[in-house]
């Protein structure tokens, strides 16, 4: 099987060990909680994202990608802030709109992208696609195509952690769309009885596929979906990298603690249709120009970097450079890796436990 570079470019790896107490203090006194390194290597991550994801788009206006594909774009704060707040040992299960969470796992674009065009260098040999790679060296567990089946799965890896005592915490990732099915909630009455470690993560991008979230739940208040079983929620700014890491970090130590399971609603916005063969005529261009030129998650922490003199714009440009290189060898390195041979139809079918 061929095998993706691995994630070492000056775009993608993270910044040297150097958060000194100075710069931690001057982060400080500038209002923000986290250190220049930290929000610049989040800037870095999210620009990522947001670059592949319209690579992604391209190539599958080329025809190179076939089947569904869920795009990411404007939702890339969710992921990164609360990947920041994640130790080693966590672990992350999510849905179908999963690049971005790859991505922030640490896995190699390159890999994603060959998984998406198809081609045995891809995560899954080039056979699940966009909507089903896995890594277990990055701890994640998937994305699922099936709405809302991922949030047992979630709650289960809560379950080894806890049984193991291994100290490490599950985030089970969901939109709007999925959250009134059925199992949602026998996962949150299960992790709460059992005190699991799980971090239930609402991404509410305001549509479930092409309905508002207003005409298709009775609640709109989706942190306070758990309170029948006893789960605290919060309702967070998903669209601000800091808030998330915030608010990511308090559920992991909520977890951390034995208190069991959290619920985070992440009030978002998906930029693009529900998926590439979506024209979202349900919503105005008017209203989606006006979150970008007001919430862009990007936009807004690269203006916070220059005001605080964490970053000037010659520093922001060449990530930006850098970052597209990274993309541009990911896509060249899918095209040029081969597909699968037919005989690996009947690989990986069966597992010996």
């Amino acid at each position: 099987m061929a095998r993706a570079p691995k994630r070492t470019s000056a775009a993608t790896k993270a910044p040297a060990k150097t958060k000194t107490a100075t710069r931690r203090r001057t982060s400080q006194k500038a209002g923000l909680p986290f250190s220049s390194e930290d929000l610049i290597q989040n800037y870095r991550e999210m620009l990522l994202i947001r670059r592949f994801e319209e690579k992604a788009g391209q190539l599958y206006g080329m025809g190179l990608i076939g089947g569904f594909c869920h795009l990411y774009i404007g939702q890339e704060a969710v992921i990164v802030g609360m990947h920041s707040a994640a130790g080693e040992n966590d672990t992350l299960v999510t849905s179908y709109r999963d690049h971005g969470h790859m991505l922030a796992c640490g896995m190699d674009p390159g890999g994603v992208m060959a998984e998406l065009t198809g081609r045995v260098g891809g995560y899954s040999k080039g056979k699940g696609g966009s909507m089903h790679m896995f890594s277990r060296e990055a701890n994640f567990f998937g994305g699922h195509g099936i709405v809302g089946a991922q949030v047992p799965i979630g709650t289960g890896l809560g379950f080894g952690h806890k049984y193991k005592g291994d100290g490490g915490v599950a985030y089970a990732y969901f939109g709007d769309g999925a959250v009134n099915q059925g199992q949602i909630y026998e996962s949150f009455n299960m992790a709460a009885l059992w005190k699991l470690p799980v971090v239930f993560v609402i991404e509410n991008n305001q549509y479930g596929m092409g309905t508002a979230i207003a005409r298709a739940s009775a609640s709109t208040e989706l942190y306070r979906r758990g309170d029948a079983y006893g789960i605290p929620g919060i309702q967070v700014d998903g669209m601000d990298v800091i808030e998330v890491r915030k608010a990511g970090a308090k559920a992991a130590a909520h977890c951390r603690a034995g208190k069991g399971p959290m619920v985070l609603e992440m009030k978002t916005y998906r930029y693009r249709g529900h998926s590439m063969s979506d024209p979202a005529k349900y919503r105005s261009k008017e209203e989606v120009s006006k979150v970008r030129r007001e919430s862009d998650p990007i936009d807004n922490l690269r203006a916070k970097l220059i005001e605080h003199k964490f970053a000037d714009e010659a520093t922001l440009k060449e990530i930006d450079r850098e970052i597209k290189a990274a993309v541009t060898a990911a896509a060249d390195f899918a095209q040029q890796s081969p597909e699968p041979d037919p005989s690996e139809l009947y690989t990986d079918v069966l597992v010996e436990a």
